[in-house]
């Protein structure tokens, strides 16, 4: 679904980008994309406070860029009403961010256009829900980059990748990953998570999950090596 945004750097373009993030990780899709590249791009730095959603976003797509770069499969993001500003990309990613993207103009979606009626009974509505079920908002949230190591140079690394995705949890959220050779013709699985502090437990999703039957089939060992709070 390709996505069209006005003047995000602007106080109501930041105030209406604050809104579509409150029930959203991403600008598209579960995981960062180049539709999350482009829009970070015309946001000339962090965000106030103020703007919770977009802050939590903005850092969190500011650490994917900085530790490992992103995945580029996004759907397409338009640019409206403001001239995007320089934003600090390796060249790796700079390069995915430079692919093109499949856009779908009869799916497009206007996020700072006049908000239709059906739009304000949609809002209407998710705010009585969350009311009726008395849901609390996060507490807070982290970003992870783990390094896993499989046995040797005859493990199956997709195989190892699959195991590693199979595990679900309430809260976490499974991220862009690569594989780093470390000698030998061995490689390592190197992959991006976001988790909500309250619920996951990175020790415990190693300790009881990562490291036992049946992922230690393909899984020698695990390390963090980057944990930021977004």
């Amino acid at each position: 679904m390709a996505v069209t945004l006005y003047s995000p750097s602007s106080a109501a373009g930041l105030k209406k980008l604050d809104e579509y993030l409150l029930t959203r990780s991403y600008i598209s899709g579960y995981q960062a994309s180049k539709d999350d590249i482009t829009v970070y791009s015309a946001i000339p730095s962090v965000p106030s406070d103020e703007y919770v959603n977009v802050c939590r976003w903005y850092k969190h797509i500011d650490a994917l860029i900085r530790m490992c770069g992103v995945s580029t499969e996004g759907q397409g993001v338009k640019i409206e009403g403001s001239a995007p500003a320089e934003a600090p990309l390796s060249p790796a990613v700079a390069d995915k961010a430079a692919a093109p993207a499949d856009d779908d103009d009869d799916d497009d979606v206007d996020l700072f256009g006049e908000e239709t009626e059906e739009e304000k009974k949609a809002a209407e509505a998710r705010a009585a829900a969350v009311k009726a079920t008395g849901k609390k908002k996060e507490s807070g949230k982290s970003s992870v980059l783990l390094d896993i190591k499989p046995w040797d140079d005859e493990t199956d690394m997709k195989k190892l990748e699959e195991t590693v995705r199979s595990i679900q949890m309430e809260g976490l959220l499974w991220g862009a990953s690569k594989l780093v050779p470390v000698g030998y013709g061995i490689k390592k699985l190197q992959i991006m998570m976001t988790i909500v502090d309250d619920l996951v437990s990175v020790d415990t999703l190693i300790e009881e999950h990562l490291t036992v039957e049946p992922a230690n089939e393909y899984i020698q060992s695990c390390d963090i090596v980057a944990f930021n709070k977004i």
